[in-house]
């Protein structure tokens, strides 16, 4: 295994993080800038408005997109397993 081989491993373990972990990050922000908008045109400064709904939304986007993001980990990890059976 050369230093082409480790950077596409890198590379490719990044993207698989960033695609996982995607639809969760964008659930976050999306709530977190409503609420934030809700708290400015309301000026209602309550520090549990901001998380309590933004662990829901994150604690159900989980749930839905499970399958989703087990299907992305499993396919790297065969990724990676293939390359370390194929190394001489």
């Amino acid at each position: 295994m050369n230093e082409a081989d480790v950077f596409e491993l890198v590379r490719a373990g990044i993207w698989a993080a960033v695609w996982a972990a995607g639809p969760v990050l964008a659930v976050a922000l999306l709530v977190g800038f409503g609420i934030s908008l809700l708290q400015a045109l309301t000026q209602l400064q309550e520090a549990t408005l901001s998380f309590v709904p933004k662990i829901v939304a994150m604690l159900v986007t989980i749930v839905l997109a499970l399958p989703f993001m087990y299907g992305v980990l499993a396919t790297f990890t065969e990724q990676v397993v293939a390359r370390i059976g194929g190394a001489p």
